[in-house]
């Protein structure tokens, strides 16, 4: 095997290898948003995109590159064949066919593990950003809650004060408590609403983020499959080629 074609089996390697790590169960996505907002992944997203596509360019040609392999062998075997030509001979074209074969195997699963991987560290991204937002919105609906609820106590107690369901040893409020109190039931009744209503606000963004963290689940989920039926691919061939 040339320099060349050692380079991106060793890179397929190491493409497998990240992915089974990112596909970890007990690594969290907001745990991999963590890794990833280390200083040194920092640095390496400036020129991310870059290497992205110099990658991507790269393997593209040599995909290529092993398709006319792959093409012309395959044409030069069946010819060989037809002529009834030497065995050594045929035997020769027919290792360059199988190193050729073997050769667009690398560079297609390479080229198709890398794009694998990009949506991959793109959906763990979102799918912890989703996460964070949801439990900031549930510690804001629980808030909420704990606000309306102590209204709601502070009402009732006002209103009992006011129909005189009160302490029946407690004087009785003249017309300006009478007020003062009317003035903070009808300011508490306001606050409740508002609270109400962000609580309901709440709520529907939860649904919201829920909804759209199913979906990346469910994605994500697709995506594994994909990887794992390649894979199984991957070392079916490999035996194949170990025959």
């Amino acid at each position: 095997m040339t320099f060349q074609w050692t380079a991106v089996a060793t890179f397929l390697y190491g493409e497998i290898g990240v992915i089974l790590v990112l596909c970890l169960p007990f690594i969290s996505p907001l745990r991999w948003q963590k890794i990833f907002m280390f200083p040194l992944w920092s640095k390496m997203a400036v020129f991310w995109n870059k290497m992205f596509l110099t990658i991507i360019v790269l393997l593209i040609v040599l995909f290529l590159d092993a398709v006319r392999e792959v093409r012309k062998y395959s044409s030069v075997h069946v010819n060989e064949k037809a002529a009834n030509v030497n065995s050594s001979a045929f035997d020769h074209i027919q290792m360059k066919l199988f190193r050729s074969q073997r050769n667009l195997y690398l560079s297609g699963f390479s080229l198709f593990l890398w794009l694998v991987l990009r949506r991959t560290v793109t959906l763990l991204t979102q799918l912890a950003k989703e996460m964070a937002s949801h439990t900031a919105l549930e510690t804001q609906v629980n808030d909420a809650t704990e606000a309306a609820k102590k209204y709601m106590a502070e009402n009732e107690r006002l209103q009992e004060a006011l129909s005189g369901k009160g302490d029946s040893k407690k004087k009785v409020p003249t017309d300006a408590t009478e007020e003062k109190l009317k003035e903070e039931v009808e300011h508490l009744k306001a606050e409740l609403q508002k609270t109400s209503n962000a609580f309901h606000k709440a709520k529907t963004e939860v649904a919201a983020v829920k909804k759209q963290s199913d979906g990346l689940r469910r994605e994500y989920d697709h995506l594994m499959k994909e990887f794992e039926q390649l894979q199984q691919s991957l070392n079916k061939e490999e035996d194949k080629k170990d025959l």
